[in-house]
């Protein structure tokens, strides 16, 4: 935004800023004290209260102080100490905020940095100046450290921010131009919900003569949206305001996907200028209260369309993971996620509503016996012998959560089991067990790996539901889905019982014959290969659950791929290649349930689209020879004796003026680069 126009949207919210006299009292009051008389100021409230209203008024008057102030929003960067000082613009506390000049932090949506809290209390407060205030906003009260520690409790100052009086909420109104014979209904409508009270103006801004009668309903949010939705310009903005409630954040080109329009500018436009959307540095999004209103309302009122709009908003997210790579791809798959986040089994499992309190990192040295008293107490000795040969054998594979600077809280161990050793088989039953079951059921090709998830616990509630198990469980679908040749993953569980309605939700099958047992305890094994229901295929049956009825639909592959050894794979290319120009010959072909081929048309459809996506591979990879001149050679020879062959290859080698030996040398050479080319798609590579 240029800065005229943030001028005029700061002069708009400035306009609209009613009450909170005692507040602003307070924060003015202390800024002008010659000594700070508390470093930490913290709003606390629920959704839609206001607390955000709030802190950019205290910007305002800090500015108006001549104060330098800063205010930075905890939901566009990571809950990391380096994100969060990025986000401040420093390196180090000590760099720019020992300074003696005081000057002003804000920082809204706290609730998103529970894991940093105590990093913030013991690690960056300490550093900073006595000039400093450090304003905090957040749903949740101050953690019972902030209070229980006598030098921070005497430090802090609560603001338990409540609704609008009936004063200040007819002020509010009347800047907003609400009539007045309207506000008594209103008031008793929203009795000063300050979300309420905005969502209300919406909608008399959008039809003005409206009689506000609204039904006495308990949810006054889900009614006043329900009102807004039926009052929007028209059809193309209401569509846009149910895709903007559906996903994480809104960019104007996912827009235009989702409303499958070219251009979207106008409509996102419209959303960023609406009082429950906000804007921020990765798109816009909806008010908390406002999403799961609209989310659940779209989803009753027309399912079809919530459908269609999940369809179009997974294919992007599909798309965007495809070509993701290093740190795009946690928020691509994040954003894939959040698609799922009403599904009860997904809910339960991943808990959304929870902030954890810690976050994944490598193992560090230190670590290891935190890690082995762990694996003793929650399995025993026998496996904690089991789990140390592990961490000396593939410590890459270990991923811990930790709170900042606290020992871990809880980890997950992988094992690549394509790796192991005969004495890792030898150290492990259950490594064995995976191993055995792999050579006997689904061997692994050349290249290919899989993975065993060998331990995977919280420190306090081992295998059990909780924000530890629910961050594994991310850790493993990212996993899942950015390992490139991936083949086959185990997950062993304590109680499987536990987890069989979830993973076969997932789509991740009991596997009895990969059982164990190590110290008298008794482990089943879930599992899933990936060559059969790859990655994509995997999402898009997860979505299918998550939209449908909870199982799969008709339009879901019935019949798993074929998984073909790399020798069946290149017997199965040489007859396509000799079968390329009869179609009808091509109907019998294994590859047209290979991975390959489903990857460019479902498994499930019809017969012709899967020849001619075949087909169409085939003719890429020979294509391919022509981008390097002393691959041409082996491009001429494919092209005429299988893309449009000649009546034989004697004659093949005429046209091409080449001695009957040097084509066939030809003719392999680009057979043998067809053949690679291919091979590397089906694996994954």
């Amino acid at each position: 935004m240029s800065s005229r126009v943030t001028d005029r949207v700061t002069q708009a919210r400035r306009q609209r800023f009613v009450g909170r006299d005692v507040e602003r009292a307070l924060f003015v009051n202390a800024l002008a004290a010659s000594e700070l008389p508390f470093q930490i100021l913290y709003v606390c409230g629920p959704g839609g209260v206001g607390k955000t209203t709030l802190l950019r008024e205290f910007t305002h008057l800090a500015e108006q102080a001549h104060i330098s102030a800063h205010y930075v929003d905890a939901r566009h960067f990571d809950p990391a100490p380096e994100s969060f000082l990025a986000a401040l613009g420093i390196d180090t506390p000590l760099q720019t905020l020992a300074q003696s000049s005081r000057r002003v932090i804000l920082v809204d949506t706290y609730e998103t940095l529970a894991p940093l809290d105590a990093w913030l209390r013991e690690v960056f407060l300490p550093q900073v100046s006595d000039q400093v205030l450090l304003v905090l906003a957040g749903r949740d009260a101050p953690t019972p450290p902030w209070r229980a520690d006598e030098g921070w409790s005497s430090l802090l100052r609560v603001i338990a921010l409540r609704n609008l009086s009936p004063d200040e909420s007819r002020v509010l109104l009347e800047r907003r131009q609400v009539p007045a014979h309207q506000h008594n209904a209103v008031l008793d409508f929203t009795h000063g919900h300050p979300l309420a009270l905005s969502l209300v103006a919406d909608v008399f801004a959008q039809r003005p003569g409206l009689e506000f009668q609204p039904e006495r309903a308990p949810d006054v949010i889900k009614t006043l949206l329900e009102q807004f939705a039926q009052k929007v310009p028209g059809p193309a903005h209401r569509a846009a305001l149910e895709a903007c409630v559906l996903v994480r954040l809104t960019t104007e080109s996912l827009l235009s996907e989702l409303l499958a329009m070219p251009d979207a500018r106008e409509l996102f436009d419209w959303l960023r200028g609406l009082s429950f959307v906000q804007a921020g540095p990765q798109g816009l999004f909806p008010h908390d209260l406002a999403r799961e209103a609209m989310s659940a309302d779209i989803r009753w009122r027309n399912p079809d369309w919530y459908r269609e709009l999940h369809k179009r908003a997974r294919n992007y997210y599909m798309r965007q993971l495809a070509q993701a790579s290093g740190g795009d791809q946690p928020r691509v798959l994040a954003d894939y996620i959040f698609l799922h986040r009403d599904n009860p089994v997904v809910r339960s499992l991943f808990q959304w509503q929870e902030s954890a309190s810690a976050l994944a990192d490598a193992m560090q040295p230190t670590d290891r016996d935190t890690i082995l008293a762990m694996v003793t107490q929650h399995e025993g000795v026998a496996s904690a012998r089991i789990a140390a040969h592990w961490l000396a054998r593939q410590p890459q594979g270990i991923v811990v959560f930790r709170e900042p600077n606290k020992p871990p809280t809880g980890f997950l161990a992988l094992v690549s089991l394509d790796r192991a050793t005969p004495d890792d088989l030898k150290a492990d039953p259950a490594t064995r067990a995976a191993h055995e079951y792999l050579r006997k059921n689904a061997p692994l090709r050349a290249g290919e790996i899989a993975t065993l998830f060998r331990f995977w616990m919280a420190r306090d509630t081992y295998q059990s539901f909780s924000p530890i198990q629910s961050l594994i469980f991310i850790i493993i679908v990212r996993h899942y889905l950015t390992m490139p040749a991936l083949a086959f993953t185990f997950i062993p569980c304590a109680q499987p019982d536990t987890w069989s309605a979830g993973f076969a939700y997932g789509d991740i099958a009991r596997l009895p014959e990969a059982d164990f047992t190590i110290g008298g305890k008794h482990f089943g094994v879930f599992g899933h290969d990936w060559r059969a229901r790859p990655p994509m295929t995997w999402l898009a049956l997860m979505a299918e659950r998550e939209v449908g009825s909870g199982a799969p639909t008709a339009t879901l592959p019935t019949q798993p791929l074929l998984v073909l050894s790399q020798e069946e794979f290149a017997a199965a290319v040489r007859d396509a290649l000799r079968e390329y120009a009869h179609a009808d010959l091509l109907r019998t072909n294994p590859l047209l349930q290979s991975r390959l081929v489903v990857q460019r048309a479902a498994l499930d459809a019809p017969n012709a689209a899967r020849i001619a996506a075949l087909q169409a591979l085939l003719k890429e990879s020979a294509e391919s020879l022509q981008s390097a001149p002393r691959f041409a050679k082996m491009y001429r020879a494919v092209y005429h004796t299988y893309l449009k062959p000649a009546p034989t290859q004697e004659q093949a080698a005429e046209m091409l003026d080449l001695p009957f030996s040097t084509y066939r040398r030809h003719l392999k050479d680009g057979i043998d680069h067809i053949l690679e080319s291919l091979w590397q798609q089906e694996i994954g590579k």
